[in-house]
């Protein structure tokens, strides 16, 4: 499914495109997925076990948007505006008021 790059809103198939593209981007390169694995605590055994989980597609956007070095690399290699990532995170997982 191709990413919109437009300003409009996003829909949730849309979302989940960027964040199965963020996933897609950190295992392009080993050095950065060794990260991602590093600071999440998973192993290459069990990606795909919690990428089936609705929480990890938002908690891979959040370590994007925590690591704007990675955060700005992703989003221009994917042609994005680096808050359109804020928005597909924040559309998969809303935040919580309290």
């Amino acid at each position: 499914m191709p990413i919109s790059r437009g300003k409009s809103s996003l829909t949730k198939p849309e979302a989940e495109a960027i964040g199965i593209a963020g996933l897609s981007w950190l295992a392009a390169d080993p050095e950065r997925i060794g990260r991602f694995l590093a600071v999440t605590g998973l192993g290459p055994e069990n990606v795909r076990a919690a990428a089936r989980e609705p929480s990890f597609l938002p908690a891979l956007l959040d370590y994007l948007l925590a690591n704007e070095t990675d955060l700005v690399a992703f989003a221009g290699e994917m042609n994005l505006d680096p808050v359109r990532v804020r928005a597909a995170r924040d559309l998969l997982s809303p935040p919580v008021v309290l």
